[in-house]
């Protein structure tokens, strides 16, 4: 077996790229990585070069693969190291390039170490001396699935960081009202109250997958997903022909909901699809809407998961908006090996204080939740 210089989605076959991603992962196929590449929104001048990680049999056949990405900044990540950063920066120590292993700009759990236990392992031996020959400070793998943290578990020099999202579990609700009467009553008023605050607006929600909407659609999409940025003087992460080419080679994976009123559309969500969760991830607004972000970005996701009978709604990063229309906490984990040993040793020192208040968060967090069993009438 031998392993390959990093390199493009591009540079690897489709077909076997997706047979090493478990099912459930649209973030992982070829055709939403290679979207990134072809539209610019990663690469160039954005601070997130391809370095696809790869492992071939005798055959040349693609046993192994972890998605990767040089970058110069620590943006669009969801799993914060500024500090880390800055501390390098002050102790004149360059933490800049380093290797990343996630999907960019979007903090959502899954594989991140693709192939066999053994080729996957014989990957992660060489790193380390990879990072020293590329100059890297070091390699990040964020929101990892079982598998990957049994293989990085115990592994020298990689260190273990804990994160918090909220996610909603459909328990087999026949609707929503189904739902709302497992709430205890303060709360179930509440959105009751919420959502006919909504209607009360005249407003409708109208669901498509990536073929039923045309070119000027995404043109109202992008400028909806384009304005939360903007708004904050922020440049938005993706561009334009992402989603155009991701409506293209994935279109049954995409899921967006506008709502409308008097028949102008004026807010959308786009959310992923597959196996048996919706992925919530990017929103917009072109107005000033009483309650519409809770209806378009939590309470839609949660009908349509009824409707169609899909068992988890993962509504994206922060929480605690999330946690009282009942989104249950959920430990998320990431992976660090850094080269400098004092900043391991000083990071390792923060981390194992971090996990433990992030444990101590989620449990006092679950005492929050607004169901009857944790919240009495």
């Amino acid at each position: 077996m031998k392993t390959s210089q990093p390199c493009s989605i591009d540079d690897l076959d489709p077909g076997q790229w997706d047979a090493l991603v478990p099912a459930g992962q649209p973030f992982l196929r070829h055709a939403f990585l290679q979207a990134l590449e072809l539209s610019g929104s990663v690469g160039g001048r954005s601070g997130w070069s391809p370095a696809h990680q790869s492992w071939f049999d005798a055959q040349g056949t693609l046993c192994a693969a972890i998605p990767g990405y040089l970058k110069s900044h620590s943006y669009g990540e969801y799993v914060f190291d500024h500090g880390w950063a800055d501390a390098c920066a002050r102790a004149g120590i360059q933490y800049y390039p380093k290797l990343l292993c996630a999907i960019p700009f979007s903090p959502v759990s899954g594989a991140r170490l693709l192939g066999t236990p053994e080729a996957l392992s014989n990957m992660l031996d060489v790193l380390p001396e990879t990072l020293a020959e590329r100059g890297l400070s070091s390699a990040h793998i964020n929101f990892t699935d079982p598998k990957a943290d049994g293989l990085l578990q115990g592994r020298e020099g990689w260190l273990e960081r804990y994160g918090c999202q909220f996610h909603w579990h459909n328990r087999g609700y026949r609707d929503f009202q189904d739902f709302l009467d497992t709430l205890s009553s303060r709360k179930r008023k509440q959105m009751r109250k919420e959502r006919e605050q909504v209607a009360a607006q005249n407003l409708d929600f109208d669901w498509r997958t990536g073929s039923q909407l045309s070119e000027l659609e995404w043109d109202f999409v992008y400028t909806c997903y384009a304005n939360t940025y903007r708004v904050r003087s922020q440049l938005p992460y993706l561009t334009r022909s992402f989603f155009s080419l991701l409506a293209q080679n994935m279109p049954e994976s995409i899921r967006v909901v506008m709502a409308v009123q008097n028949n102008q559309p004026i807010a959308m969500a786009f959310s992923l699809i597959d196996g048996d969760s919706l992925y919530g991830r990017y929103w917009g607004c072109l107005g000033e809407f009483d309650r519409l972000h809770f209806e378009t970005c939590f309470y839609q996701g949660m009908d349509y998961a009824i409707a169609h009978g899909i068992k988890r709604f993962d509504a994206g990063a922060q929480g605690e908006h999330k946690l009282i229309r009942g989104f249950e906490p959920v430990i998320t984990r990431s992976w660090h090996y850094l080269c400098h040993p004092g900043l391991r040793n000083a990071v390792a020192d923060f981390l194992q204080e971090e996990r433990e208040g992030v444990s101590q968060y989620a449990k006092e967090a679950c005492s929050l939740l607004p169901y009857r069993q944790q919240t009495s009438d």
